[in-house]
């Protein structure tokens, strides 16, 4: 059986994560929890397959070890680091940003 990463949210990220839900939710409560349980179950994915994500084309980000994983519309953006998969950001595809990371 393959290693087992952690997940850890950086206070950011989990402040994306709310306001994203938050904003779903003022229009509609069901698709804010539908929402919610695909960001757990891909995220939570990570814990065994970290590496799953894919490069991001900044180079910047790239050197600094970014991974992003694509979830409906929204962007993950973790690093990997020995163990521990830590979520950085959460941020609509459509959004610029590098000035975030």
């Amino acid at each position: 059986m393959g290693k087992k990463y952690k997940i850890v949210y950086l206070p950011v990220a989990q402040n994306d994560l709310a306001g994203i839900i938050e904003y779903v939710r003022l229009d509609s409560p069901e698709s804010a929890l539908g929402m919610l349980q695909e960001f757990d179950d891909s995220i939570s994915g990570l814990g065994k397959f970290p590496f799953i994500g894919v490069t991001p084309k900044d180079r910047r980000l790239e050197l600094l070890g970014y991974k992003i994983l694509v979830i409906d519309n929204y962007l993950v953006f973790y690093v990997v680091r020995d163990d521990v998969v830590e979520i950085r950001r959460i941020i609509h595809g459509k959004r610029s940003y590098e000035f975030l990371l």
